[in-house]
């Protein structure tokens, strides 16, 4: 049977709780973002569907951006579409998770590695709508190591998330999703506006990579040895 949609209080407070006690209020763009994913997010609690199965849904979505990608000409337009689709639906899983009180230790494993594949996606179809393959390959490589950087200070007892930097997942989706429909409507830049899109991924990873590596640094060689 499926599970009570959780009213909007409620969510912001559960959501308060498992983000270090930061009020949601505080931000009006944080509050106006979660207030619109947690009305998306009450139908599917309704008909009880499962965190996981949202982002398998989100995963999807991706997949078919790519599929779009690859298609080529006004189908970029579709592509753009779908990536910030995916995008969307990929917050929708957590809010799905905290209205049902239903978060696991296997849907954080799941939902991590759905992002990193997602975050390939998102190069490689840049890289089928022209861009050089060195920039996307530089861009993943640098995206993987933010991701690897929090994920081993996590190992090593940093249980915060220690900064959001410019080069998170809503930022990946954005630039992604923006730049496959500008190619899309003009075809003829198409080649420069995706290596561009490709560009602007691999500096934004240059600063997302030291932001987290100094704050990291700083964070872990506070803490006691053991």
């Amino acid at each position: 049977m499926a599970a009570p949609a959780m009213n909007r209080a409620e969510y912001l407070r559960r959501w308060s709780e498992l983000h270090g006690g930061m009020d949601p209020a505080s931000n009006r763009l944080v509050l106006f973002w979660l207030t619109v994913v947690h009305r998306l997010a009450r139908p599917l609690v309704r008909i009880g569907a499962s965190p996981n199965a949202v982002t398998t849904l989100g995963l999807a979505l991706a997949g078919a951006g790519v599929a779009a990608a690859w298609a080529g000409g006004r189908w970029w337009i579709l592509a753009g579409l779908l990536v910030l689709v995916s995008g969307l639906v990929d917050n929708l899983d957590g809010a799905v998770a905290v209205m049902t009180s239903s978060s696991s230790r296997w849907g954080y494993v799941y939902d991590s590695v759905v992002d990193r594949v997602a975050d390939l996606g998102f190069l490689l179809a840049f890289w089928l709508a022209g861009a050089p393959a060195w920039v996307c390959a530089a861009a993943g490589a640098l995206t993987f190591t933010q991701e690897y950087t929090r994920a081993r200070a996590g190992a090593a007892g940093m249980s915060e998330v220690g900064v959001v930097s410019v080069w998170e997942r809503p930022s990946r989706v954005l630039v992604t999703g923006m730049f496959l429909l500008a190619a899309g409507i003009y075809l003829g830049w198409a080649v420069q506006l995706a290596t561009l899109g490709a560009g602007v991924s691999l500096a934004l990873a240059v600063v997302g990579v030291v932001q987290v590596l100094v704050v990291v640094r700083r964070r872990v060689r506070k803490m006691p040895e053991v």
